[in-house]
């Protein structure tokens, strides 16, 4: 199999779980195993997750010189995740707060440092790239001069613009239109999802165009077939806290996809990934990995009906 270069953030993910939304002010509250820190980030979870369903990954990431980042390493070599291309650059590594209820609604502040300032090494990315088919560019922007590089090249690109509620959004545009297979969510377009993916296949003409859609599933586009059809989420454990849904979605296609280029499956078994995943809190566990996938969509592979 051809590894796949992941470029994206780090960040110290720190979850808070409480009642419910909206969050009344109290000067104090004792939430007993409510509050947990881990590692997370749109490129970690993405690394660890594609690590653990079996693929070799280059991981290119920037985190802080400080006691975060050597604890953003330490991670790494439990999750056997090479950090050769993760480089200290920053005084700070990214940190977020995540604020979850018992159903699963959450609210993410992310505090991104000066990384959005940072330029990772074009020398070091080439190196990362040489030997890897399959490229996930994170939107964030050290990832942007790459996207020129990796179509150059011939590589299959693939990105996730998460929130996008604008076809022309400058801050996304780069990655939407030079993205073989993008992801999305549906949490803010300005159109039924539908009507949006019809629109992005006509502005930017993606090979496959994915929108999350929560519990109702997700949008799928396959443009060499004429294919556009919405596929069924599936229930495969209780929902604990819904963050890093997307990311588990996007990296589980992108090893089936690498695997066997057929879209089609490689979605319903990310499916039934991000299905599985969202029964934790953290938003970088609950992963499985490529055999325990395999069991547990037996028993819903039923559900599907592509």
């Amino acid at each position: 199999m051809n590894k796949i270069l992941v470029s994206g953030s780090i960040n110290i993910e720190n979850t808070l779980k409480i009642e419910s939304f909206p969050l009344n002010y109290f000067p104090v509250t004792y939430p007993f195993f409510g509050v947990n820190s881990t590692i997370s980030g749109v490129g970690y979870n993405l690394a660890k997750s594609l690590t653990k369903l079996g693929d070799k990954v280059n991981f290119a990431s920037i985190i802080g010189s400080d006691l975060s980042g050597m604890m953003v390493r330490d991670e790494l070599k439990l999750d056997k995740v090479k950090d050769k291309y993760v480089i200290s650059q920053m005084e700070k590594t990214c940190a977020s707060i995540i604020i979850y209820d018992k159903d699963g609604k959450r609210q993410i502040h992310c505090d991104l440092k000066d990384i959005q300032e940072q330029v990772y090494p074009e020398d070091l990315f080439l190196e990362a790239l040489d030997e890897c088919k399959l490229v996930s560019l994170c939107n964030i922007n050290f990832s942007r001069p790459f996207l020129k590089i990796a179509k150059e090249q011939g590589k299959i690109i693939a990105s996730d613009v998460h929130v996008i509620g604008d076809l022309n959004d400058p801050y996304n545009t780069d990655f939407m239109k030079s993205a073989d297979i993008l992801f999305m969510s549906n949490e803010n377009l300005p159109s039924p999802p539908m009507d949006w993916i019809k629109m992005v296949l006509n502005k930017f003409g993606n090979d496959i165009i994915v929108i999350g859609l929560g519990k109702e599933g997700v949008l799928m586009s396959v443009k060499k077939d004429n294919f556009i059809a919405q596929i069924p989420a599936v229930y495969t454990r209780p929902i604990v806290n819904t963050i890093g849904a997307g990311d588990s979605l996007f990296s589980a296609f992108l090893h089936f996809y690498n695997k066997t280029s057929n879209p089609y499956e490689s979605i319903k078994r990310a499916i039934t990934f991000a299905s599985y995943k969202i029964g934790v809190a953290g938003a970088a566990d609950g992963f499985l990995n490529e055999k325990e996938l395999e069991n547990v969509y037996q028993n819903v592979k039923h559900n599907f009906k592509i």
